[in-house]
């Protein structure tokens, strides 16, 4: 495997068993195996333990927590040969449910389940996804996203009918008119775009003071991953970039992109910032990034840890990007 594999989200190569997803005699078996677990999300939310380090639940198909009849529920694939499965339990409300902390850019707030263990706890996955161990974080990543999907994708973009889940929810088919639908992916690219021994470094508006990051931005229909690299990068900072090359690539569940990291030469240097797009753009020398992810630059925040801007970068300031 080699070292880009190991950014969050990735790398836990996970059974996904797709050759049973249309096997409905298969799928049964699967519900009723004893091994069999159930990853369980509420509003997005993957239910973990509150021990050090945190570990993803896994509870009985029969738990009482899932006995909603309305839960969607996927199966996500084989971990060590038994079956995981995600379970929504989003219809559950939790008492004195506080709304105005749910949603924010990390969410704090974490919900207890009176049937549940006191240690267990649904959390926010942007705050506690490097906790994870690589399995758990594919689990709950790919879970997170799926579900997502089925919660905004409920009717028949043909002919606007409800549709229905289908090959054990990795698909939705319309019963009137039997188009299939499949779990949408947004290719997003991500630039570490080099000048000598600089890299560009902007942020948007909105993010905590002091924090920069990587530029990003989505591959347009009819776009090469080259093309949308110095599309995004010239219209957000006026830059030019020359030669590009694919470093890694990370699933992202919020809510359902796949970040294409890359690397890009640039080939000018006078930035002029795109306002609508962006706060504010850098370049900033190896020196000041060393000393922002040492946590000491007096006015730069690197970016969060767990985000492939993250990886690309500590991996460009230790000269291991491959």
């Amino acid at each position: 495997m080699r070292h880009a594999e190991t950014v969050t989200f990735g790398g836990s190569g996970l059974d996904r068993a797709g050759e049973i997803r249309d096997n409905p005699d298969a799928l049964a078996d699967a519900r009723t195996h004893a091994d069999s677990r159930a990853i369980v999300f509420w509003r997005g939310k993957p239910l973990i333990t509150r021990e050090t380090p945190a570990t993803l639940v896994r509870l009985p198909l029969n738990h009482p927590a899932l006995a909603d009849p309305n839960a969607e529920t996927v199966m996500l694939g084989r971990e060590e040969g038994a079956f995981r499965f995600a379970f929504d339990i989003s219809g559950w409300q939790p008492e004195d449910l506080d709304e105005d902390t749910l949603g924010g850019f990390l969410d704090p707030s974490e919900q207890q389940h009176p049937l549940l263990a006191d240690n267990m706890v649904f959390a926010e996955l942007r705050r506690i996804m490097t906790w994870l161990s690589p399995r758990d974080a594919e689990l709950a990543a790919t879970g997170k996203a799926i579900l997502g999907w089925h919660e905004t994708h409920p009717f028949c973009s043909r002919c606007g009918q409800k549709s229905e889940a289908y090959q054990a929810g990795w698909q939705r088919k319309c019963p009137d008119c039997d188009a299939a639908h499949f779990p949408r992916t947004d290719p997003v690219v991500i630039m570490l775009i080099t000048h000598g021994n600089k890299v560009l470094m902007g942020r948007s508006p909105g993010w905590p003071e002091g924090m920069y990051s990587l530029l990003a931005g989505f591959v347009e229909p009819g776009e090469t991953l080259e093309a949308a690299v110095r599309r995004e990068v010239l219209e957000e900072s006026g830059i030019r970039v020359g030669a590009v090359r694919y470093l890694a690539s990370q699933p992202w569940p919020f809510p359902a992109s796949l970040m294409v990291g890359c690397a890009g030469e640039a080939i000018s240097k006078d930035i002029t910032i795109d306002p609508v797009e962006i706060e504010d753009a850098r370049w900033v020398s190896r020196e000041d990034m060393m000393q922002a992810f040492s946590g000491h630059h007096p006015t730069i925040l690197p970016a969060r840890k767990g985000a492939i801007a993250h990886f690309l970068l500590e991996n460009w300031l230790a000269d291991r990007l491959d």
